[in-house]
């Protein structure tokens, strides 16, 4: 699986994290510079998934990528830039073996109809 992860200056141990759940990261914008908050951006072709991360990102600059990835069906998920907060995320959204009536619950999770 393809990522594209939108907010944070510096990753850390994150790449190692989503490595560890078989996702690749295919671009990595941190959302700070003027330039990343143009309208121009779009989703790389093979992204599967977009990660946004909420502590280190604008309000338009979330909005334009979250509507990017509505517009093409590609779920996302919204979080804090750390290991933890998205390993919890990763999991309750991906994790088969995840109470249905605790992700019901998630107002995190994309895939909660």
């Amino acid at each position: 699986m393809n990522a594209m992860l939108v907010g944070a200056d510096r990753l850390g141990n994150i790449p190692k994290l989503l490595s560890d759940w078989d996702i690749s990261i295919t671009q990595h914008v941190t959302g700070r510079h003027a330039s990343d908050q143009r309208k121009s951006h779009g989703l790389p072709r093979d992204t599967d998934l977009l990660i946004l991360f909420t502590d280190f990102l604008g309000h338009n600059v979330m909005r334009h990528f979250r509507n990017l990835a509505q517009a093409e069906g590609i779920p996302f998920i919204a979080c804090r830039r750390s290991a933890t907060c998205l390993a919890h995320s990763l999991e309750c959204c991906f994790n088969k073996n995840t109470d249905p009536a605790a992700c019901q619950k998630c107002r995190k999770c994309p895939f909660t109809p």
